[in-house]
């Protein structure tokens, strides 16, 4: 699992900053996490990233609505199958 203190989770700040943002709403919120799942990497693992932004932001923001959307995110994150070529 990823370390919820590490920064290459959310390199831009833009899931720390949707918390800090008075009354930001659900569609803000979607917004902002389809431009930061859009940004990681690809050999990084999506469900351990949401799992380690839950970490960091759910105990002091239950009721915000990207706590809502990372729980709902993780629900329906897979890891990513890597797939190989065969050699004819």
């Amino acid at each position: 699992m990823t370390n919820p203190t590490d920064h290459s989770i959310d390199p831009k700040g833009l899931i720390r900053e949707s918390y800090r943002i008075e009354g930001i709403s659900d569609a803000e919120c979607r917004s902002i996490l389809i431009d930061w799942a859009l940004s990681l990497p690809e050999s990084g693992s999506t469900h351990d990233a949401l799992a380690a932004l839950l970490a960091r932001h759910a105990p002091g923001a239950p009721d915000h609505p990207m706590t809502a959307l990372l729980r709902a995110g993780l629900g329906q994150a897979r890891p990513r199958r890597r797939t190989r070529t065969r050699a004819s």
